[in-house]
């Protein structure tokens, strides 16, 4: 499963409004060289080296075990590109923009020997998916793989920052069980649970995702009503709960799956259970940018017409939808 937010790591670093004008050439908007620096340095770890002060090209080098003449020009390339800063003459220091390469989560974003080789591969395959709308990886253990990796990198909140309120009509005063399909690592059922202290919930996961949830639940305060079920969400699902929430989980899949997910929630909920659909759903058209799980994945975002079509083929009802971040949180009834 993959929750994203924000900028999704592998997308395009251009992001305009749609129909907005640009002056920047050709050249610019198709360079390959900027994106590629950035994943040499931080494959070498550039930023650690020179975390404490501005330091040499060749000290640099010799820190990370590399040709200081390359790397200079690497190095002075990301300066004039906005990616640190080059004090003097083959000497650099950290800007803003670099200070992001910090984060221990970029080590498998950008890293060229994990999750950023398996973009750039993704990138290579555009050309395909646009002529045919098929996907880089569509199977399902192709996709576990994938969203394996991506899962604890794109945590949808952080414990202390739980998910703004979910949205559910009538409140959630008379709602005493909660699952979470494809809940990941657990930061929203956690959020939930802190948010509503009667509720007891599950979360429902791959076995190697969901075992992470545990220490996510100790650090919330919620462990004691909070049960873990490690299964794939194609399977039934724990039945007879008064909500069943989907967290930026749609969007990963192409449209039979997306139904087949449906279709396992609406079976849980029968006969009065309810399922809230989040990050998944768009407020108005279709998403203009072009992000990495179209591409890995063969998911997308859809609108709310189009989740309503595929919603009535697994036998749901919508029947709310509500503002919620920058998307749609969208509330079903079994039919």
């Amino acid at each position: 499963m993959m929750h994203t937010q924000g900028r999704t790591a592998g997308e395009s670093p251009i992001a305009l409004p749609p129909g907005a004008a640009t002056t920047l050439p050709i050249e610019a908007l198709s360079d390959l060289s900027t994106p590629w620096c950035v994943h040499a340095v931080k494959e070498l770890d550039l930023a650690r080296h020179m975390a404490h002060g501005g330091r040499t090209a060749s000290d640099l080098a010799a820190a990370a075990g590399c040709n200081a003449r390359i790397l200079r020009i690497v190095l002075a390339h990301l300066a004039r590109n906005g990616v640190f800063e080059e004090t003097a003459p083959g000497r650099f220091a950290l800007n803003d923009t670099a200070r992001g390469l910090l984060d221990p989560s970029m080590r498998h974003r950008l890293g060229l020997d994990g999750l950023g080789e398996g973009f750039a591969e993704a990138w290579g395959t555009l050309l395909q998916l646009v002529r045919s709308g098929g996907a880089f990886q569509t199977d399902e253990e192709t996709h576990s793989e994938f969203s394996g990796i991506l899962d604890p990198l794109f945590s949808r909140t952080r414990i202390g920052a739980p998910p703004p309120e979910v949205p559910l009509v009538g409140g959630w005063e008379a709602v005493y069980t909660a699952v979470d399909v494809g809940g990941g690592t657990g930061e929203v059922l956690a959020g939930v649970l802190q948010a509503h202290t009667h509720l007891h919930g599950t979360l429902v996961d791959r076995p190697r995702v969901a075992a992470q949830a545990s220490k996510m639940f100790e650090a919330a305060g919620v462990r004691s009503r909070a049960a873990i079920v490690g299964q794939s969400f194609f399977d039934p699902l724990p039945s007879g709960a008064d909500v069943y929430l989907l967290c930026g989980v749609l969007n990963d899949w192409p449209d039979r799956e997306a139904k087949a997910i449906l279709c396992r929630c609406a079976e849980a909920a029968r006969p009065l259970g309810r399922l809230v659909v989040l990050n998944s759903i768009s407020a108005g058209d279709p998403p203009a940018d072009v992000r990495v799980e179209a591409l890995l994945l063969a998911g997308r975002r859809r609108t709310l017409v189009e989740f309503a079509g595929l919603a009535r083929e697994a036998r749901l009802i919508v029947a709310a939808s509500t503002p919620y971040r920058n998307s749609l949180a969208v509330e079903c009834a079994v039919a």
